[in-house]
């Protein structure tokens, strides 16, 4: 049983990066160095695990219990844990969450199929909802893509899970379409049982913020978590002027980790961490690949924008 079981998804919930070895093996040791970094932060409401930044969809079932168990021997009662649902199948996706719930996560971030690419209908989406549900008592985190993609639930379809399956407890939002954000905040926010929204609208997450969020889910947390705190602290607090300040550092950060191809977001953000002293090495898991030194030296440049790091080390480095 999670350590905590009343935890409902709100507030700053970095997505933390899972570092491997040249072998593409697990690097335990940077790994557990990386945890203790990111929760030392403060303002933070939870971690996730087991999503897109671990690179999950290169993970086997086991390698993502091995993720839970040494993020919960690092973490232990500071901070709840949002695990990752990423199968491509309602069986799958039930047993993930039982291993999730047993092995003390805290809630669930469940990632929609893939064979919703080629359509689905509000009673698919319901049903799988309904499954991972009957297999264990966590909140549920529904990712809303967008809808271009046929894996976002569109606003009826969203409306009957949130009815239907009472423990959907908010939606990590990249729905990358600003009037059906503030349609989800406006709406399920309001609803007779609050849906919390949480903004991965990390390339432009300021505006995303002001407009109401109750959260933020976001792999540069991984890097920049200081940051994104406070600027959370600042919307809710209705302190523009400092959101704006912030929102002047993250921004380098922002326009660098999400160039395209998007599908290299974290790789970059491995790389930042490399410049930054803080992982040893950037080595992904394959269909990515190392990305080039041109790029690197752009997010080095970035994070001297950011003042993050100092043109002293930036020399050194060179």
């Amino acid at each position: 049983m999670s350590r905590h079981a009343s935890y409902l998804p709100k507030g700053v919930i970095p997505a933390i990066l899972l570092p491997f070895n040249d072998d593409l093996t697990i690097d335990e040791r940077s790994f557990r160095d990386h945890i203790r970094d990111v929760a030392a932060t403060e303002g933070l409401s939870a971690l996730t695990i087991n999503a897109h930044s671990t690179e999950v969809a290169s993970c086997t079932f086991d390698e993502q219990r091995r993720v839970l168990d040494i993020t919960q021997d690092e973490v232990g009662d500071k901070l709840p844990l949002v695990h990752g649902i990423w199968a491509d199948g309602g069986l799958e996706a039930a047993r993930i969450a039982k291993m999730a719930a047993a092995g003390g996560a805290s809630a669930l971030l469940v990632f929609p199929p893939a064979p919703f690419t080629m359509g689905q209908n509000a009673g698919m989406a319901v049903a799988h909802f309904k499954r991972i549900a009957d297999a264990c008592d966590l909140p549920l985190i529904a990712f809303q893509y967008p809808l271009a993609t046929g894996q976002g639930y569109p606003k009826d379809t969203l409306l009957r899970m949130c009815d239907e399956v009472p423990t959907i407890r908010a939606i990590k939002d990249w729905s990358n379409n600003v009037p059906q954000h503030e349609w989800h905040m406006r709406t399920l926010q309001a609803l007779p049982r609050p849906v919390a929204v949480l903004s991965t609208h990390s390339a432009w997450l300021m505006s995303s913020l002001v407009l109401g969020c109750n959260g933020l889910l976001s792999g540069s947390g991984s890097v920049i978590a200081d940051l994104q705190a406070r600027l959370f602290r600042a919307a809710q607090g209705n302190d523009l002027a400092e959101a704006r300040r912030l929102n002047d550092r993250i921004n380098p950060m922002a326009r660098v980790f999400y160039a395209d191809p998007a599908v290299d977001m974290h790789n970059r953000m491995k790389e930042a961490l490399v410049l930054l002293g803080k992982l040893p090495r950037a080595v992904v898991r394959p269909p990515l690949i190392k990305i080039e030194n041109a790029e690197i030296e752009r997010i080095r440049l970035a994070l001297i924008e950011a003042s993050l790091l100092d043109t002293t080390e930036r020399r050194n480095a060179a």
